[in-house]
């Protein structure tokens, strides 16, 4: 049976056509969690890896806290803490989850393929040939942002949360759903930060943002980015400038972007007036 044109497609043509893409992109995740699920140790490995202080950002920041005769803190032997599990079905809830959530990340790209495919129908020929290479940069800034979630904004935490002492009496045992979580939350909510590039690009071309708008309230988003990496960080100066970096520089790339955005609409504008005259 023949494709229907988008222009001839009733509403409840287009809820049709979001379901299929919403079963195959979930369809795709559920694969590459019961991978996840079947390559257990591949998947523990990365997981627990953090927790041992031969992983690159703690050598790295031990040799910049010699150099700077700073915190050494970063050169211990191991982190001041045991992993437990305090209900008869922790672990096997851990594997469950911990393997969803990694199928999410695998399958990210498939997941926007899906949402692209389902959009660009309504796009102009025009649009679709520009925006051709959305998929490969969304899925690059996504999973940017999850090695910078993974390699920079977990050890910091961990580095901080386990070593900060309320009194000696108390022991640091952590459930494995916490640890899980710290690990989880600092790699997905980075992820999900570095698609603002994306975010704007398509908030500009619907109209609901502008290159004046973003300049306007730079000021204000310094402010904001240092508030949040100040939440998602340990409470010093270095933690917070080592996350607002990255921050800042996509909020100025999307600046960028959005004056691309704006000035190729204005010269597409231009040619159909120029047309309609002629």
């Amino acid at each position: 049976m023949a494709k229907k044109n988008v222009d001839e497609m009733s509403f409840l043509d287009h809820l049709e056509e979001l379901r299929w893409h919403l079963i195959r992109a979930v369809l795709s995740i559920v694969i590459a969690a019961t991978l996840a699920f079947i390559f257990k140790d591949f998947i523990v490995g990365i997981i627990m890896a953090p927790k041992h202080m031969d992983f690159p950002t703690y050598v790295a920041l031990c040799e910049m806290s010699k150099f700077f005769g700073m915190d050494m803190s970063f050169c211990a032997n191991e982190l001041p803490f045991v992993i437990e599990v305090r209900s008869v079905g922790g672990q096997f809830s851990a594997h469950i989850w911990t393997s969803i959530y990694a199928g999410l990340v695998i399958a990210f790209p498939y997941v926007l393929y899906q949402l692209w495919s389902f959009i660009s129908p309504g796009l102009q020929p025009r649009e679709r040939r520009n925006s051709r290479g959305f998929i490969l940069i969304a899925s690059f800034l996504f999973f940017l942002g999850v090695a910078f979630g993974y390699y920079v904004i977990t050890p910091l935490s961990l580095n901080f949360l386990t070593n900060y002492t309320f009194a000696e009496e108390v022991s640091n045992a952590f459930d494995l759903s916490s640890y899980n979580s710290i690990v989880r939350s600092s790699s997905l909510a980075a992820g999900l930060v570095f698609e603002l590039p994306i975010v704007i690009y398509f908030l500009t071309k619907v109209g609901l943002v502008t290159p004046q708008f973003l300049r306007k309230y730079r000021k204000y988003a310094l402010v904001i980015v240092l508030i949040l990496s100040a939440i998602i960080t340990p409470p010093d100066i270095a933690s917070q400038i080592i996350v607002a970096i990255p921050i800042l520089i996509l909020y100025q790339a999307s600046i960028y972007i959005s004056a691309i955005v704006v000035r190729n609409q204005k010269r597409k504008e231009a040619r159909e007036n120029k047309k309609s005259k002629s």
